[in-house]
């Protein structure tokens, strides 16, 4: 068949991993009316493995590439709590790798699903601390290093992480913005994602503030607030919150941090899908709620700019469930925004 004539061909991306990045900042217009500041969010659940962790799978796997660490047809492993894993796999097999991904077997039963569905070997442990050597983590290390000429992605010590947002996601900002935004908000798990947006959007104009938002039970807040690593109560948040420094996370240009309980991220993804229309995540509703509380800190015109993680159809079964949200005491109930 002969190949399609294009009137743009520079507007057609080049394949799965050619698609990833570049996503719309989409304003947030009933919440900033609301607190009198303009919210915005990075809609990375349009990336087209529906998350922010395509751009650490895509970065990751390129620099093994470019290193020469990863063969034709080799092994990629990893240790995930779900959306690093789903995009490693669809980037592995566009790129023709197999990947093996290692969970914990408290993540919502959408991510272990679309692993199985996209050809990953997936492989579940207990969920225990980082501390006990059965942990997901260090059961990925291992597994990486039974197979000969396999690589472990390892999303929290491998600064490709943090490099591929640097290089993306926070030069997109500047451009979506004008450069006109007073603070980025952002959880972290790996710490990739607030690190390397943190980075470029500093080297750019050091007055933007970078702030954290983080779950109870991580330490990160305390750290940030206090340079202890401490932790205060528990979470059900999925994929952010940790309770050590990562590679990652280290040197992160950090200057404040927000914490948020899970009424308030469960009442936020139930508020923005009635209100704003947008179905996404517990990361991504954590995330709003403290750009929002942190915008009402500044002057009255500021521009803050989130992460739209992920969408809202990975956690159906949890986040968006009766019998889920009654079990775990965060039915939401506010049909205003009186919980932030």
């Amino acid at each position: 068949m002969p190949k399609p004539s294009l009137s743009n061909p520079a507007a057609v991306r080049d394949g799965f991993v050619d698609a990833i990045g570049n996503t719309p900042l989409i304003a947030l217009p009933k919440l900033s009316a609301a607190i009198g500041r303009t919210i915005l969010g990075k809609a990375e659940f349009l990336n087209p493995g529906g998350s922010v962790k395509d751009r650490a799978a895509r970065g990751i796997i390129e620099d093994f590439e470019r290193r020469g660490l990863l063969a034709p047809g080799g092994t990629v492993v990893e240790g995930t709590a779900g959306n690093t894993g789903i995009g490693l796999a669809l980037v592995g097999n566009a790129r023709g790798y197999r990947t093996v991904i290692v969970m914990p077997d408290d993540q919502a039963a959408e991510k272990y699903g679309l692993l199985r569905t996209f050809g990953a070997e997936l492989h579940v442990v207990a969920a225990v601390p980082f501390t006990n050597d059965a942990n997901y983590y260090h059961a990925a290390r291992r597994i990486a290093e039974s197979i000969p000429g396999a690589v472990w992605s390892n999303q929290f010590e491998n600064t490709a992480n943090r490099a591929a947002h640097e290089a993306t996601t926070g030069p997109e900002i500047i451009a979506q913005t004008g450069g006109e935004l007073n603070a980025f908000v952002a959880a972290a798990g790996t710490g990739g994602t607030i690190a390397g947006v943190g980075l470029a959007l500093k080297a750019y104009d050091p007055s933007i503030a970078v702030v954290l938002a983080d779950p109870y039970g991580s330490a990160l807040f305390s750290y940030v607030k206090t340079g202890e690593l401490a932790t205060e109560g528990d979470s059900n948040a999925e994929g952010i919150g940790i309770k050590r420094i990562t590679a990652n996370f280290d040197g992160a240009p950090v200057d404040d941090a927000l914490r948020v309980d899970d009424r308030t991220l469960v009442e936020m993804a139930h508020w923005l899908l009635r209100a704003e229309g947008l179905f996404v995540g517990g990361s991504a509703a954590l995330n709003v709620a403290a750009a929002a509380r942190y915008a009402r800190t500044l002057p009255s015109d500021s521009v803050v700019v989130t992460v739209l993680c992920d969408g809202g159809e990975r956690y159906r079964s949890r986040l968006y469930d009766d019998d889920w949200l009654r079990e775990n005491d965060v039915v939401p109930f506010a049909q205003d925004l009186a919980f932030l």
